[in-house]
Order: C-alpha cells, then sequence, then structure tokens
C-alpha cells in the first residue's frame, strides 16, 4: 500500500519545470514574467538580487530584493511557476549565509556583494598569462668572456 506521501509526490512531479533553474542565493537575476493584459501577453522583467530560497517541491519560492527609487521592493515567486519565461544570472555573488535578510537594513554601496568567479561548462578555461620578469639576470656566459659579449648591453663594460 502507497502512503500519502508518496500519492503527493508522484502528483507534483507533472508540475515541476522540466529545466530546472539554476541559480543561488546571492546571485544578481533578471525574472521575466509573463504577464496578461487583456488578451495581449507580455514578458516584465524584475531585475534584484536574490536573498532566499526555501521550500522544495513545487511549492520551492525565492525573493529577489531591489531597489527602486530609493525603496527597496521585494517580490517572490514560484521556482516551478509557468510564469516565470526565463531566469538570467547577471553576476553571481560571493555569500556565507543562506538567507540575506541583512541586506534590508543597507542602504547605498553597502548592499553589494563580492563577485564570485564561476567556470561555466563547456567554455575554454581562462589563459594564464606569462610571467615576464622585469629585470633580467645576469647569466655567466655573458660575464665570463669580453669576446662573446662584444656589443651586448648585459656586459659590464658595454657602454653606450
Amino acid at each position: 500500500m502507497t502512503s500519502r506521501q508518496e500519492l503527493l509526490t508522484h502528483a507534483e512531479t507533472s508540475s515541476l519545470r522540466e529545466d530546472p533553474l539554476q541559480f543561488d542565493v546571492g546571485d544578481t537575476v533578471d525574472v521575466h514574467t509573463r504577464i496578461l493584459e487583456g488578451d495581449k501577453e507580455r514578458v516584465q522583467v524584475f531585475t534584484g538580487v536574490v536573498i532566499s530560497r526555501r521550500g522544495g517541491g513545487t511549492r520551492e519560492t525565492f525573493t529577489v530584493r531591489r531597489i527602486v527609487a530609493g525603496e527597496g521592493v521585494e517580490r517572490t515567486f514560484p521556482v516551478h511557476s509557468p510564469k516565470i519565461a526565463k531566469l538570467e544570472i547577471k553576476r553571481h555573488g560571493k555569500t556565507r549565509r543562506a538567507k540575506l535578510f541583512f541586506l534590508r537594513d543597507r542602504v547605498g554601496k553597502k548592499t553589494r556583494l563580492a563577485e564570485r568567479r564561476v567556470v561555466v561548462p563547456g567554455t575554454p578555461a581562462p589563459e594564464e598569462e606569462p610571467i615576464i620578469d622585469e629585470a633580467p639576470m645576469a647569466t655567466e656566459e655573458s660575464t665570463e668572456t669580453d669576446e662573446d659579449a662584444g656589443d651586448d648591453e648585459t656586459s659590464p663594460e658595454g657602454g653606450e
């Protein structure tokens, strides 16, 4: 006999997104939501920082915070809602907490989070720049013989 919990999870799986949204708390995101006005449908973008994620399954939600005209605005979106057309990640914030409610008390530049560098799968890794020494080291060959280093700039006697 199946339990009640198993029946609920089986019913919920049909309502989950096929392409789950991949983002973390602290990310700056653009949430594209579908809005119906009469018989027309348009997409409205809400840009802000994800300050929390909660719940699980079809009940999972996330809260995005932004500042509009000097006033903080927070909006909560269901993760698996068909009203969300897409979610673009603008930058990844470096956080040490699961909930960023302390951002509510901060104003101005203090609300910025340090950026977390992320390697995106499928893109080439950034190439490391070669290390160039500013002052070249003197070699034994150039200091031993004056004949070999006649016009060389590294010789000790090679004046102008």
